[in-house]
């Protein structure tokens, strides 16, 4: 319970944080936004009650990071970019399920207008998700 606390009175400062990474490609090896991904994980796991009201914002930003993995012809190479879809994936399913399908709903209009197979590939594994 008290770890629960201690998170809320930070997810707003960590929420910051998270969107600010999700945002900037930090290299081929894109270490910082797999560890961000990871710690959002942990914090959705964790914090799962506080999440709804934060679904619009995450969800925004981790359909951005998938978007922009997808569309990135830079150097990144195709596992990092694997990896980075999954966990962004796996946000995404943990977030649904603290939303109980809040998140495959708002997916549904994506999911429609989106002709990218690999962010439909992502999206299907959300809607797809139990």
């Amino acid at each position: 319970g008290r770890l629960g606390i201690q998170i809320a009175r930070h997810l707003k400062r960590l929420e910051r944080v998270v969107l600010g990474y999700l945002e900037v490609c930090d290299g081929p090896e894109e270490e910082a936004r797999l560890g961000i991904l990871e710690t959002l994980r942990c914090t959705v796991q964790h914090a799962w009650p506080r999440m709804p009201c934060r679904l619009p914002v995450l969800l925004k930003a981790l359909l951005k990071l998938i978007w922009d993995v997808h569309t990135d012809q830079g150097s990144t190479p195709e596992p990092v970019k694997a990896a980075l879809l999954q966990a962004a994936t796996e946000c995404l399913i943990l977030l649904d399920r603290c939303s109980e399908g809040q998140v495959k709903v708002l997916l549904e209009g994506v999911y429609s207008s989106c002709e990218e197979g690999r962010v439909r590939d992502c999206i299907r594994k959300v809607q797809e998700n139990t």
